[in-house]
C-alpha cells in the first residue's frame, strides 16, 4: 500500500474512533447472526423460499408429515434447472450418481414427524433443487412423487456472519464417523466435516427403549410396524471439504448414526460398507 494512503487510512480510523467512542477495528471484525430460512415439508411437497441471500444460513426444516422427510439441497450448475434435474432422475436408478452438474450441497436431515431439525451452513449463489429422497413407506423416493422445489440464492454481497461455536467436531470418512470428543448428554453444536473423497451424510436416530441397531436395520428393509427409533436430524449428503453445523439436544439413551448415500464405486449404500455407528449416552 502507498505510504500516504496508509497514513490517511489510519487517520480516518482514529477520527472515527474519536467521534463515535467505539473501536472501529472491532466494529469491522464484528459479525451479524446467520440469516434464518424455513422449509416446510408435507406429504409430498415443500414450501420453500423462492429466493434467499447468500452466506451463512440457519436452515429450519419443519416436518408436517405424516412421513419423515429431509430437505436435501442439490446445487444445479451450468444453467440447469429443476426440470433438467427431474428429467435426469427419471432415467436414473437409485444407486446411480447425480449428473456432474448436480452437486450434493447438504441441508437438514429428518427430524421427528411434527417437529423440526436444522443446520447452519454457507449458501453459495446459484440455483438449488430442494428434494426429498426418503423412501418410506413404499421404497419410492419422495422426489419421484413430486417432492421437489427450486430455491435461488441471489448473486449478491455476502453479509459477514459469526459461525456457530461448536463444542464437538464429527468427521465423515470412507466409511466411518469420527468424533473430536465423546458425545455427552446436553445441548451441543456439532461441526460436521466431510474429509472423504465422495459425498456423505449423517442421520442421527435415537433408538426406542430396548431396541438395537439390528432392530433398526431389520425395520429399514421393509418399513413394517412402528419404527424402532426416532430421527433427530443430521446433515443431508454434501461434498468433500465442506463443514456444516448441527445443533442437537442429546438425552441419555442409545443412538445410531447412519449414512445411506450410494457408493461411487458399486452403488451400494454406505451403511452396507459399514458406515453405521452405535452410540450410548449416559
Amino acid at each position: 500500500m502507498n505510504k500516504s494512503v496508509l497514513i490517511f487510512a489510519t487517520a480516518l480510523l482514529a477520527c472515527a474512533k474519536a467521534e463515535t467512542g467505539a473501536d472501529t477495528t472491532a466494529m469491522v471484525a464484528a459479525s451479524a447472526e446467520p440469516q434464518t430460512i424455513t422449509i416446510t415439508a408435507k406429504d409430498f411437497a415443500f414450501v420453500v423460499p423462492d429466493t434467499v441471500n447468500p452466506g451463512l444460513t440457519t436452515i429450519r426444516l419443519v416436518n408436517e408429515g405424516p412421513n419423515i422427510h429431509h430437505a436435501f439441497l442439490v446445487k444445479l450448475n451450468d444453467g440447469k434447472t429443476l426440470e433438467d434435474f427431474a428429467g435426469a432422475m427419471r432415467t436414473m436408478k437409485p444407486s446411480d450418481p447425480f449428473p456432474s452438474w448436480a452437486i450434493d450441497a447438504g441441508g437438514p436431515n429428518p427430524g421427528a414427524i411434527g417437529g423440526e431439525s436444522s443446520v447452519v451452513q454457507d449458501l453459495e449463489p446459484g440455483t438449488y433443487a430442494v428434494i426429498c429422497v426418503v423412501d418410506i413407506p413404499d421404497k419410492v423416493p419422495h422426489v419421484m412423487k413430486g417432492m421437489s422445489a427450486t430455491m435461488i440464492v441471489r448473486d449478491a454481497p455476502v453479509v459477514a456472519a459469526q459461525e456457530p461455536e461448536a463444542d464437538v467436531t464429527m468427521t465423515l470418512a470412507d466409511y466411518s464417523f469420527g468424533f473430536s470428543t465423546p458425545l455427552t448428554a446436553g445441548k451441543h453444536i456439532i461441526k460436521i466435516e466431510n474429509a472423504a473423497d465422495q459425498p456423505h451424510e449423517v442421520l442421527i436416530v435415537r433408538l426406542a427403549e430396548g431396541k438395537t441397531v439390528e432392530d433398526f436395520g431389520k425395520w429399514a428393509t421393509d418399513f413394517q410396524g412402528p419404527p424402532p427409533g426416532e430421527a433427530l436430524g443430521g446433515v443431508a449428503p454434501f461434498t468433500k471439504g465442506r463443514s456444516i453445523y448441527v445443533p442437537l439436544d442429546v438425552t441419555p439413551g442409545n443412538y445410531v448414526l447412519i449414512c445411506f448415500v450410494p457408493d461411487a464405486k458399486d452403488g451400494r449404500p454406505h451403511v452396507e460398507h459399514g458406515m453405521v455407528m452405535p452410540l450410548t449416552v449416559s
